[in-house]
């Protein structure tokens, strides 16, 4: 049985993939202004990939997602993608150079578990970039209070920019760029919104991290380099839902992708 908040969208994946149709300058927006923080080259993943509408126009190639009718979408459209939890990524240490985060920090049951292994799977050079909702907007007070009617949004948890900053900096990313979109209601968005720096004007809000270097001890208060989330446990202990995983992730066959898991049959 899915979780609450994954049901929806196993439910209603065309629904929600049809939003973005409806909706073309809020998308477009929203996806200008992650594309201006989001590095252009190098491995990418983003996780919680949905269809792909994010991941695919900005050539990230790897996708996860629990909803594996979601992921069909992210696949038609050239992701190569697998069915996995925020909170436990298959995949090795550091073995990509960007990861992208869009709608997704507020549908996790555990954040700081996803930033740790979003950080994990990053190579010390990299970037992770989050697109979300601020709470403490306009949009964002207005899907709180509409929350227990909205299909998608009833077993969210809506995050400020200000406790995403928190949440970052607490689990091992530093050097904050934000951007800002989407200043008026949805209903009028009818052109491109251009991003703009900072936070406390639009509603949908983007942040690029840097991943802090590790040095003996914690390199800042707050970062515990023995947190629960080991990637080398991962390795050796992997959960249910990962070992089912492994083998799907690992069809990739890219031999310098390896895979937090067995190896994948050689051909």
């Amino acid at each position: 049985m899915e979780s609450p908040r994954v049901e929806p969208f196993v439910r209603h994946h065309r629904r929600y993939d049809d939003w973005f149709e409806r909706h073309p300058a809020v998308y477009l927006s929203e996806l200008l202004a992650v594309r201006a923080l989001l590095p252009w080259s190098g491995r990418g993943l983003e996780i919680g990939v949905g269809t792909g509408r994010f991941a695919a126009p900005l050539g990230v190639e790897f996708g996860i997602d629990p909803a594996a009718e979601m992921l069909h979408y992210a696949s038609a459209r050239g992701l190569r993608v697998a069915r996995a939890v925020a909170e436990a990524l298959p995949f090795a240490d550091a073995v990509f150079d960007r990861a992208l985060i869009v709608t997704t920090l507020c549908f996790v049951d555990d954040p700081g578990a996803m930033l740790r292994e979003a950080r994990r799977v990053l190579r010390p050079a990299g970037a992770l970039v989050i697109g979300m909702i601020d709470r403490d907007s306009a949009l964002g007070h207005e899907y709180v209070a509409q929350q227990a009617d909205n299909l998608f949004y009833r077993e969210a948890r809506f995050y400020s920019h200000a406790e995403v900053a928190t949440l970052l900096e607490a689990n091992g990313f530093h050097d904050l760029i934000w951007l800002q979109t989407i200043s008026a209601p949805l209903s009028q968005i009818g052109e491109i919104e251009p991003a703009r720096p900072g936070t406390g004007r639009g509603s949908f809000v983007a942040v690029r991290a840097r991943p802090m270097a590790l040095h003996h001890g914690h390199p800042r208060e707050g970062w515990q380099q023995d947190e629960p989330a080991q990637p080398k446990e991962h390795a050796k202990k992997p959960n249910s839902a990962v070992a089912r995983l492994n083998s799907a992730v690992c069809v990739f066959a890219i031999p310098e992708l390896p895979c937090a898991g067995p190896s994948p049959p050689s051909t």
